[in-house]
């Protein structure tokens, strides 16, 4: 009984989140091109007729429609099933580690608007400010959520990476984006000062990693640019998870 309970729960943070995937690829989609996202019915990109139920089911329409437009046959991007099947996914993942909870809630919420920035950040090389607003907004409610953070370890944290960024940025000009800037200080704020460093080494790996391929492959020069966020995004949402795990292994190799 208590196997078919946790499996219920498990299947429906997994359909919740596929659902609220469904809306990030709205956000996705309307938020640079300046759309209203509460108005006005979803439509096809290339014929822009309004769709209708049937093509809007999370991961199912897709495969029905054998990834194409019913009304004009063009073909769907694949991103639209992936970013809903990373909405399951998240969805799913933060219920197994904080079953449910607040804490489950408020960070399958950072990692959706996090989600949200990579792709548009991805897209654009910006990342719209009504996101890090939206971020700062949920950092704060995080202090009454994680009381393991100090206020502290939030201001800290808010303040270090960006000042780094600015400072980078006086000695060579544009290295940082406004928009990576201040994704850093809201997600400070969330994570504490410790967890925002690691959240900054993942990123900065990470990002580095891809930089070196582009150049290799020749797809990018040096003096070229390539969205940084979603590589922060995707520190920023290891350190929500594992930062503190993370943090002390690295304090274990000294002997802290």
């Amino acid at each position: 009984m208590v196997t078919i309970a946790f499996a219920v729960i498990y299947a429906f943070a997994f359909l919740f989140g596929i659902c609220i995937g469904s809306f990030l690829n709205v956000l996705i989609y309307r938020v640079p091109l300046g759309i209203n996202v509460a108005k006005g019915r979803s439509f096809c990109p290339q014929c822009h007729n309004t769709l209708t139920a049937r093509d809007l089911v999370p991961l199912v329409s897709f495969g029905l429609l054998g990834g194409h437009c019913r009304f004009c046959g063009a073909k769907i991007s694949w991103r639209y099933p992936l970013v809903e099947a990373l909405g399951g996914m998240l969805g799913l993942l933060s219920v197994a580690f904080w079953f449910v909870s607040w804490q489950a809630l408020l960070v399958f919420a950072v990692t959706c608007v996090l989600l949200t920035i990579s792709f548009i950040d991805w897209d654009t090389q910006e990342i719209p400010d009504v996101l890090n607003i939206v971020l700062m907004g949920l950092a704060i409610t995080a202090i009454f959520v994680f009381r393991d953070v100090s206020l502290l370890s939030r201001v800290i944290g808010f303040f270090e990476i960006p000042v780094l960024m600015i400072v980078v940025n006086l000695i060579k000009k544009g290295s940082f984006g406004g928009g990576d800037i201040k994704m850093c200080a809201a997600a400070g704020f969330l994570l504490g000062w410790q967890n925002m460093l690691v959240a900054a080494f993942i990123g900065i790996i990470t990002g580095g990693i891809y930089g070196v391929y582009l150049l290799a492959s020749r797809k990018k020069s040096r003096k070229e640019h390539f969205a940084f966020g979603p590589f922060l995004a995707v520190g920023i949402t290891v350190s929500l998870y594992m930062g503190s795990l993370i943090w002390q292994a690295y304090l274990g190799l000294f002997s802290i």
